[in-house]
């Protein structure tokens, strides 16, 4: 049930629990719809046995609504047998078809019900032709059967000694614990046990029991070479530690997830470092195109990124959305660099599209924020973000140091081409060593006028947010913020755009809020930008202003200022976007919503 509570980020819907022990004549299980709490209340009312195995599993309904019938667990025809399963099973109406032929009956209208019978079919045939049950077998046959994105786990009350699963395109990772193992669909279901994990390759199956781990292909050919790798964060990082949410821990932990995406980036020499590289240097000095795929905030993480690696590299960066990416013929050659951007590494449409980057002949490198994960195995190099563990489903801090992590690719791409001195890319890298401070002085310093502001706007129906040049992405990200976790409709616009229609939204009182850049250094764009808030003023706009501290021309025409310090303006997005999230997040609470997890949302859409 911890294991489950750490895991509901990933899907609330509903929950459930199978276990099974010696002399069980089948599997007992419990299973409840809506939140993790309603089956806990169950367990109290029914307890169950004590097992020696076990599995649980918190959904995100992508077949079948959600309800007490179509949780998982799902149960074998004979109930010697509970499957659970993450993913989509494309095949299911098919095989469903041709159980129901053979006289089976279903109960939900889910995919997994059909990969649960059909296990308990298959199972009791390896009975029949060995004469002993063989719960691993028979999951990697059904493995063979199934097609889509699916992780699956079974226990079979025959075998209470041992838990078995199966991974095509959905995460599974393995936990080594001492007299006890674990697997989870992420380290931080089993991470107050053991920090000690195995990377579970595609089309791989794996069977625990307390002591032995073994791992092997679909046909059941051993995999010997498993990548085993240390958790390098704690259950307590899991925690809320007293906050009122997990995304106002996370904001307030966005200055230490900057610093450590910045720890140990350079060489003895002096040089900048990756993580993971295993492309050459002189593969990099080729590349004269960049296309960052991602979807959500990390593409807008990328779009910040564009304006820097553009203007430190000098070659041209595409912001692609990765579920569009695949399908319109891109054009993609071994002298384009593919970044896929994904806080959980397991991003379904991310990872298609990195693969078909990869079929063109174009290097892929990962920016992500999770160890062992799918997109960095997969990827020929990684730049791994070193925020922790993230669980509102809103990013906060993971996006912040996903731009930080796209800042030092462009910078390491200025090194190794030459587009940049070494000094020069040192003072770049010394000023973002500055902005945790930076980060700590929004939070200290603004949060009451924030939440002043989001008191008064807490009855606005609409909200348009309005940013130039890095100040657009992240108006997108306001704006997504305020839809996420307030339920507000908004939208970001290039604030160039406001007079090409969206001003016709604009009515009295309408809140349009505005990320102004520096004053200093580039006039034109901080000019340009007191013009959008002068022409939405002029009809009626409500005006509040992300602006550096003490623009004179700000003060003069913004009803309400969150200010932020003194940085250039390429940096600047990782202290604009802190008040933007703080004010989301007030929004949210003060209409009563969750605030960690917004109604119809998981944090890792691992379905395409």
């Amino acid at each position: 049930m911890q294991g489950l509570q750490r895991l509901e980020y990933r899907g609330y819907d509903s929950a459930g629990v199978a276990l099974v022990a010696p002399g069980m004549q089948e599997v007992a299980w419990r299973k409840k719809s809506g939140r993790l709490g309603n089956l806990e209340q169950e367990l109290e009312r029914h307890p169950m046995p004590e097992a020696t195995a076990g599995i649980g599993h918190t959904r995100w309904a992508t077949n079948g609504a959600p309800t007490d019938v179509n949780a998982h667990p799902h149960m074998s025809g004979d109930g010697h047998i509970a499957l659970i399963h993450n993913g989509i099973i494309e095949n299911a109406p098919q095989l469903k078809f041709n159980l129901q032929a053979e006289g089976y009956t279903f109960a939900s209208a889910t995919d997994t019900e059909v990969a649960a019978k059909l296990l308990g079919k298959v199972a009791n045939e390896v009975i029949a032709q060995e004469g002993a049950p063989d719960l691993f077998k028979a999951v990697r046959r059904v493995a063979r059967m199934l097609t889509g994105a699916f992780t699956i786990l079974a226990v079979d009350s025959r075998q209470p000694d041992i838990v078995v699963g199966a991974r095509h395109d959905s995460p599974l990772v393995v936990g080594l614990g001492d007299g006890e193992n674990f697997l989870g669909s992420d380290v931080a279901a089993f991470v107050a046990y053991t920090k000690e994990a195995l990377e579970l390759g595609q089309d791989e199956a794996v069977c625990i029991s307390a002591d032995n781990v073994e791992v092997t292909d679909f046909e059941g050919n051993p995999v010997t070479e498993a990548k085993r790798f240390t958790v390098d964060w704690d259950a307590s990082a899991t925690e809320k530690g007293g906050w009122d949410s997990y995304m106002d821990k996370e904001i307030h932990e966005e200055p230490l997830a900057v610093s450590d995406t910045l720890l140990g980036r350079f060489s003895v020499d002096g040089d900048l470092n990756l993580d993971e590289v295993r492309i050459d240097e002189d593969v990099f000095r080729s590349i004269d195109k960049i296309v960052v795929i991602a979807c959500g905030s990390a593409s807008y993480a990328g779009l910040v990124a564009k304006y820097a690696i553009e203007h430190w590299v000098r070659i041209p960066v595409e912001i692609e959305l990765a579920h569009e990416f695949r399908y319109r013929d891109p054009i993609l050659t071994p002298r384009t660099l593919v970044v896929a951007i994904s806080q959980s590494g397991e991003t379904m449409d991310t990872l298609m599209a990195l693969r078909h980057a990869r079929e063109q002949g174009s290097r892929v490198l990962a920016i992500c924020n999770t160890q062992g994960s799918t997109i960095p195995r997969e990827s020929d190099a990684v730049l791994y973000t070193h925020a922790g563990p993230e669980i509102a489903v809103a990013s906060t801090k993971a996006f912040v140091a996903q731009i930080v992590a796209a800042y030092l690719l462009g910078l390491y791409l200025a090194q190794v081409k030459g587009t940049m001195y070494r000094d020069e890319i040192r003072q770049i890298v010394d000023n973002l060593k500055a902005m945790p401070e930076k980060i700590q002085w929004v939070l200290d310093n603004q949060a009451d006028v924030i939440a002043q502001t989001a008191d008064r706007m807490a009855k606005a129906h609409s909200f348009l947010f309005l940013g130039r040049h890095v100040g657009y992405p992240v108006a997108m990200e306001g704006a997504l913020k305020l839809k996420e976790i307030a339920y507000t409709f908004s939208e970001g616009f290039a604030a160039g755009e406001l007079k090409h229609g969206p001003i016709a939204l604009v009515d009295e009182g309408e809140p349009v809020v505005v990320i102004v850049p520096s004053p200093r250094g580039r006039d034109v764009l901080h000019n340009k930008v007191i013009s959008s808030i002068e022409e939405v003023k002029a009809r009626g706009a409500f005006t509040i202003a992300v602006a550096e501290v003490g623009d004179p021309d700000v003060e003069h025409y913004a009803d309400v200022i969150f200010w932020r310090p003194e940085c250039s303006t390429l940096l600047s997005p990782l202290t604009d976007v802190v008040p933007l999230q703080l004010f989301a997040m007030d929004m949210a609470k003060l209409k009563h919503y969750d605030i960690d997890k917004p109604r119809n949302l998981a944090k890792s859409v691992t379905v395409e």
